[in-house]
């Protein structure tokens, strides 16, 4: 279970625009995700900068990294992703859960197999 301290670091990590767009890439690419070289095109951002803006998000537990042979893979890390949201859903509703229903059905849709792919709520 992700912590106070933990979230504000991982805020702060996606308080960036290349870095929201690169966790996002990496989220719809899946568990096997990126070569650093696909994933910079994508996103719009050179290697080098990349490769700093990942080391952010490495650092804040939302993303890692393996080498796959003589590049870099990044993928989303996503037990920290789904501590995120926990952490902001936690004590959601006081006792009335049709607040959060929204926020329940949207994650459930874009993560059931009838909905994978889906990004028609973006």
């Amino acid at each position: 279970m992700i912590d106070e301290r933990q979230a504000v670091a991982a805020f702060a990590a996606l308080g960036q625009e290349h870095r929201l767009r690169i966790v996002r890439a990496l989220v719809t690419a899946g568990p096997e995700g990126l070569p650093a070289g696909v994933l910079a095109g994508s996103v719009g951002v050179s290697g080098t900068n990349l490769s700093f803006h990942a080391k952010e998000l490495a650092h804040a537990g939302l993303i890692q990294s393996r080498r796959d042979g003589r590049s870099i893979r990044y993928s989303a890390a996503y037990p920290a992703l789904s501590g995120l949201i926990e952490f902001l859903m936690r004590d959601c509703c006081q006792g009335r859960p049709e607040v959060c229903a929204p926020a329940v059905e949207a994650l459930t849709a874009c993560c059931s197999p009838a909905g994978a792919g889906d990004r028609s709520h973006d």
